[in-house]
């Protein structure tokens, strides 16, 4: 087995089509794409993918494969990091943290204003649950990230960046689907899938949404990250309740829905330890409003 093989079947899950993976991630063949994929769950031994119509579909196997491979890829990007820190010890360098999923918002702008500040630094970035965030950041393994706010963490500072209102994610066949936004009325006798406490920011949003709208709703499964929380939505025909950079990730055979009236908001904000002194981490909060606006201006 290849690293390029788990390059190609993360990019193939992550975006629900191997035409789009071969197109917008890897730059290759789809023929060429496929046998790859062929060849990779011929070694694995199991079946990955289900293709269809509407597009590529984990199985359960694949969702499995999928974690490990992720983090076999983050660890073999580390070692390289950390042999190129090796071999150029005088580099200054900044570490920044994302939560999962919103680098794909947030990382570009943060790039453009860096290496224009500052175009010799060496940025070293990671993508974690906002608890491990809040943890590299008290142990100052990264110098900022974007995550959740934390509680009873006196030692962080968070920035507040924007807040992001919750949707509704279901499948696109489903029945629901032709609605133009969602109620809390609309969960009941549906399948509903909540995230689990990894994310006690997301969970407690959901929870208290549903606990004020007075509509009892117990979780028929809980996802342990965004992609989970997908693919419990293709598999079991459910329902989630998820921030809105999700949509950033949905293959076609999911869609949204807004939230009807006041949906509930969960902040995203920049954190980072207040006893860290260091310049490149004052260069970058002096531009964090530039960042805000240039974010907000690609979202809009």
């Amino acid at each position: 087995m290849e690293l390029r093989h788990l390059r190609y079947f993360v990019a193939v899950a992550e975006e629900g089509s191997l035409t789009l993976a071969a197109d917008r991630r890897l730059h290759t063949a789809q023929p060429s794409l496929s046998r790859q994929i062929r060849d990779l769950e011929a070694e694995v031994g199991v079946q990955l993918l289900i293709r269809s119509p509407r597009g590529i579909e984990l199985t359960a196997a694949g969702r499995a494969f999928l974690d490990h491979a992720r983090r076999a890829l983050s660890q073999v990007e580390a070692a390289g990091e950390a042999a190129r820190r090796a071999a150029y010890p005088a580099k200054a360098s900044f570490v920044m943290g994302f939560l999962t999923g919103t680098e794909l918002e947030w990382l570009p702008e943060t790039l453009r204003i860096l290496r224009g500040e500052l175009p010799n630094i060496e940025i070293v970035t990671s993508s974690q649950t906002s608890p491990e965030l809040a943890d590299a950041l008290l142990r100052r393994k990264i110098d900022a990230a974007f995550l959740r706010p934390a509680q009873q963490m006196p030692d962080l500072v968070f920035k507040p960046l924007i807040k992001e209102p919750l949707i509704a994610i279901l499948r696109s066949d489903h029945r629901l689907a032709a609605l133009d936004a969602f109620s809390p009325e609309n969960l009941v006798g549906e399948t509903f899938i909540s995230v689990a406490n990894n994310a006690p920011a997301v969970r407690a949003a959901i929870d208290d949404y549903l606990r004020c709208s007075g509509v009892e709703i117990t979780p028929d499964h809980e996802a342990t990250s965004t992609y989970m929380a997908i693919s419990l939505v293709v598999s079991t025909r459910g329902i989630a309740l998820l921030p809105l950079y999700t949509q950033n990730f949905l293959p076609p055979s999911v869609t949204s829905r807004p939230i009807k009236g006041e949906a509930p908001t969960i902040d995203l904000v920049l954190g980072y330890h207040k006893e860290n002194k260091s310049p490149l981490l004052k260069l970058f909060l002096s531009r964090v409003d530039d960042l805000i606006a240039r974010v907000s201006k690609n979202v809009h």
